[in-house]
């Protein structure tokens, strides 16, 4: 396939929705137009095969997760997903391959009303990168730096099961298993939350892509605020309790493991039904915002613990 016959077959299946949407695909830029009193949050995320994900991941689930990463962060600031553009860089255009990939971005997307309005093709190694744009009322944007001591910290969905995907990767094509093929799905296909509707609750959040305690450590340190975790209250999937059975183990990988994308949230206690119920997954609240700083980990018990043990907290791209 060649480059613009690539384009012409995008702009075909990629047709405007929004009617903010003025100009999309086909033309030099894209021309959006958000609403009086408005603001706009702009977010870009570049995923690198053999880097954020293994080489021979389907075309669908690259697309899919291009896409739901980016919403992640979106969803993070509050803001209601808008427009994406995507730019792909890959070997060569094959034709299968290209709408496998529009499949997986627009089942990503799924119902909500978003426009893929440009991008870019080039070619060479494969890479995508992925450019979101939201909209949030004027001043209403969750940012990291709100938390308060005394407000709880809380996380949607379950915490290590892309992580565990990943270890169990290189067995996928054999795997029988229906937690294991669970928890590989989790890797390839993070479902993205819908924050907007946690405007007015939480006082900050952040998305967990690198781990539990490196991206609550972000909040943490936006904020100039300590927090007390009990890692016995971390939430598993029944497949990832089935899988790695060791509570130890287990719980390093849910502080450390990336490619979640749920969100951590800092909120008053009288805000936590609220958001519980506004919220599109279950919320577990796992610890208390302290004045000293740094992360504290405790057991049931209240005892101190340190489940990593010194390890590095989570992903960091130019570690070692």
């Amino acid at each position: 396939m060649q480059e613009f016959a690539l384009i012409a077959r995008l702009a075909q299946r990629l047709r405007a929705r929004r009617g903010d949407t003025r100009i999309g695909i086909g033309d030099d830029a894209a021309v959006i137009a958000p609403a009086a009193g408005q603001e706009l949050a702009v977010t870009s995320d570049t995923l690198i095969a053999g880097r954020h994900f293994p080489d021979d991941t389907a075309p669908f689930d690259i697309g899919f997760k291009a896409i739901a990463v980016n919403l992640s962060d979106l969803a993070a600031m509050g803001a209601e997903p808008a427009w994406l553009t995507l730019a792909l860089t890959a070997p060569a255009l094959d034709a299968s391959w290209c709408d496998a990939f529009i499949d997986g971005a627009l089942a990503a997307i799924g119902a909500a009303s978003v426009d893929i309005v440009g991008g870019d093709t080039t070619r060479g190694d494969l890479s995508i990168t992925v450019t979101a744009i939201g909209t949030l009322p004027a001043a209403a944007a969750i940012t990291r730096a709100g938390a308060r001591v005394g407000d709880l910290v809380a996380v949607t969905g379950t915490l290590g099961d892309a992580a565990q995907g990943l270890a169990l990767w290189a067995e996928r094509e054999q795997q029988q298993d229906a937690h294991a093929r669970f928890l590989i799905e989790r890797l390839c296909r993070p479902q993205w939350r819908n924050g907007s509707v946690l405007r007015g609750l939480v006082h900050a959040a952040v998305d967990v892509s690198d781990g539990l305690a490196a991206d609550l450590g972000h909040i943490l340190s936006a904020s100039q605020v300590g927090a007390r975790i009990d890692i016995d209250t971390l939430p598993a999937s029944t497949a990832l309790m089935h899988t790695v059975p060791d509570a130890a183990a287990r719980r390093r990988m849910q502080l450390s493991g990336g490619d979640d994308y749920e969100l951590c949230l800092i909120l008053p206690a009288a805000q936590v039904d609220a958001a519980r119920a506004a919220v599109d997954a279950p919320l577990t609240v796992i610890g208390v915002i302290e004045a000293a700083p740094g992360l504290r980990c405790v057991d049931a018990s209240g005892a101190a613990v340190d489940p990593l043990q010194d390890r590095a907290h989570g992903w960091d791209h130019f570690s070692g």
